[in-house]
């Protein structure tokens, strides 16, 4: 492994741990204001409605060439009158501590801890093409069997699989045994499909059943 490598890995390490130990900091004050919902959901809309979409602004907060003072200002311009007080005090004492680099990854870890404590699994699928209704039904029951948990599903459709689906849940990436049982569930819907149609044909075409 190169000297780069190697120290990336290390950053990534360290801003890991860092967003943990904040992610519990923010999960332990919102339930002491009795919020814990309603604010995880607004931490998780930030880092994905804006940051994520906005990696500029998102690196302006996180650059070390920007004092407090005037990331504290551009937070207040940016989100004072619409973000909560608890959120808005949260950001400012991240960047106090210089961490709102870490922002991203803090808002992913309080998402995850907070679906762990309610017993729920976050369940990334990526497949060719997109699953309807019932497929996402079926496959819904499936995971929930499996997991011993409620699947929280995120789905992202990536043609060039080719017919292929792939299914993480943390580290673990399924591609064998669930993506074959989905592909039977895709058949056997098709089949009753085809059924149904076949059966409404005859019995137009022979409306007296003779």
């Amino acid at each position: 492994m190169s000297a780069s490598a190697t120290s990336e890995s290390a950053i990534n390490v360290g801003q890991e741990q860092v967003a943990l130990v904040y992610a519990k900091a923010f999960l332990a004050s919102t339930e002491k204001a009795g919020e814990t919902a309603a604010r995880v959901e607004e931490l998780t809309s930030l880092v994905d409605d804006v940051l994520v979409p906005q990696p500029q602004f998102a690196a302006v907060l996180g650059s070390r060439r920007l004092a407090h003072e005037e990331k504290t200002a551009l937070i207040d311009r940016v989100f004072g009158g619409k973000a909560s007080p608890l959120l808005l005090s949260f950001l400012k004492v991240l960047s106090s501590h210089g961490r709102l680099d870490a922002l991203q990854a803090i808002g992913r870890e309080v998402r995850a801890r907070y679906d762990e404590q309610r017993g729920r699994k976050r369940v990334r699928i990526t497949a060719a093409t997109a699953l309807d209704k019932p497929m996402l039904g079926e496959l819904t029951e499936k995971l929930r069997a499996m997991l011993g948990g409620e699947p929280v599903l995120e789905v992202a459709v990536r043609p060039e699989l080719i017919g292929g689906i792939l299914i993480r849940v943390g580290d673990t990436v399924y591609d064998g045994s669930v993506a074959s049982r989905l592909a039977r569930l895709r058949t056997q819907m098709i089949d009753r499909s085809i059924h149904e149609i076949q059966s409404r044909r005859d019995r137009f075409c022979n409306p007296t059943g003779d």
